[in-house]
C-alpha cells in the first residue's frame, strides 16, 4: 500500500480557470485522495501588477463548483513574503546572491549564450561589478533584481538529484538556468524561490503539476540543498491541448470554468473533458 501523500495545486489570480487547470487540480486531488494523503490549495499571487481579487474569487467558486474540497487555511504568498526575506538573507549571507541592474533588452543586446529554459542565459554581467560600484548603485536606489551565482551555489552543493514519479530518478542539472532570479524589482521573492520555500513549508511531499515545469524542478532541487528543504517527489504531467493543437491558456475565454459553467454544463461533464482531453 502506497504512503499518504500530500499534495497541492497552487493557481495564480490572473485570470479564469481553464480545462488545463481542472485537469491539474483533479489530478493533484486525486492523487492525495487514493493515498489517504490531504489535498491543500496556494494561491501564488506575488505579481502585484496581474493578480485581481475578482480572478481569486473566481478560481474558490469555481473548484468548489468542480466538486473539489481542501484544507484550510489557504496559503496566499502575498501573505509570506518575511518568509522569503528571511530565506533570501539566508542565501546572502553565503555569499550566493548579487544585484542585478542590467534590463532586459541590456541582457538581450550584451549576449550571444545558448538559450536556457527561461530564455536566455544571463551572462553574468553584474557578477563581475566592481564592488564599490555596486554599492554606489544600490545606495542610489537603482532598480535591480536578485541573481543567484549558480556556480557558486553549484559548488557549495555538489552533485543533487531528484525523483519524478512518471520519469524516474533525475540528476538535478540548475546549471542550465544561469544566474536565476530570487527576487525582483516589484517584489521581493520569485517563482522558484516562492514555489520552493511553500512546498516545505506546507509539507508537500509530492509536487504535481504541468510537464512544462519539469526543468524548473532542477532550479528548484538546488534551492532545498541550498536552504536545507525537504525534497518532495514530483510528478509533471501531460497538458492539455484543443481541437487546433495549442494549449490552453488564460486567453481561451470560452473555455475557461467559468464560461464552460455560464453554457450550461454540468461539472460531472467539464470533469470528463478534463480527464479526456490530453
Amino acid at each position: 500500500m502506497s504512503r499518504p501523500v500530500v499534495t497541492r495545486f497552487a493557481p495564480s489570480p490572473t485570470g479564469y480557470l481553464h480545462l488545463g487547470h481542472a485537469y491539474s487540480a483533479l489530478f493533484a486531488q486525486a492523487r492525495a485522495r487514493d493515498s489517504g494523503g490531504r489535498f491543500l490549495l496556494r494561491l501564488e499571487d506575488i505579481d502585484p501588477g496581474r493578480c485581481r481579487p475578482e480572478y481569486e474569487t473566481a478560481i474558490y467558486e469555481d473548484l468548489v463548483w468542480l466538486g473539489l474540497s481542501w484544507e484550510t487555511p489557504v496559503r496566499r504568498q502575498s501573505e509570506h513574503l518575511a518568509d522569503y526575506a528571511r530565506a533570501l538573507e539566508r542565501l546572502n549571507d553565503a555569499g550566493l546572491l548579487y544585484p542585478c541592474f542590467c534590463s532586459r533588452s541590456d541582457i538581450a543586446a550584451s549576449t550571444t549564450a545558448p538559450h536556457g529554459p527561461d530564455g536566455p542565459i544571463y551572462p553574468g554581467t553584474c557578477r563581475r561589478l566592481d564592488p564599490g560600484v555596486r554599492q554606489e548603485r544600490l545606495a542610489r536606489g537603482d532598480s535591480h533584481v536578485v541573481r543567484l551565482d549558480m556556480a557558486r551555489a553549484v559548488s557549495r552543493t555538489g552533485a543533487l538529484c531528484w525523483h519524478d514519479t512518471a520519469r524516474g530518478p533525475q540528476t538535478a542539472r540548475p546549471e542550465q538556468f544561469g544566474d536565476v532570479v530570487l527576487a525582483r524589482r516589484d517584489v521581493a521573492t520569485s517563482y522558484h524561490l516562492a514555489v520552493t520555500l511553500d512546498d516545505h513549508l506546507q509539507g508537500v511531499s509530492l509536487v504535481t503539476r504541468g510537464e512544462d515545469l519539469f526543468e524548473a524542478s532542477h532550479v528548484h532541487r538546488l534551492l532545498q540543498a541550498l536552504l536545507d528543504l525537504d525534497t518532495p517527489d514530483y510528478h509533471h504531467h501531460p497538458l492539455l491541448y484543443g481541437p487546433d493543437g495549442k494549449r490552453f491558456a488564460k486567453r481561451d475565454r470560452s473555455l475557461t470554468l467559468r464560461a464552460l459553467r455560464e453554457a450550461g454544463h454540468p461539472p460531472e461533464t467539464v470533469r470528463k473533458m478534463a480527464g479526456l482531453l490530453t
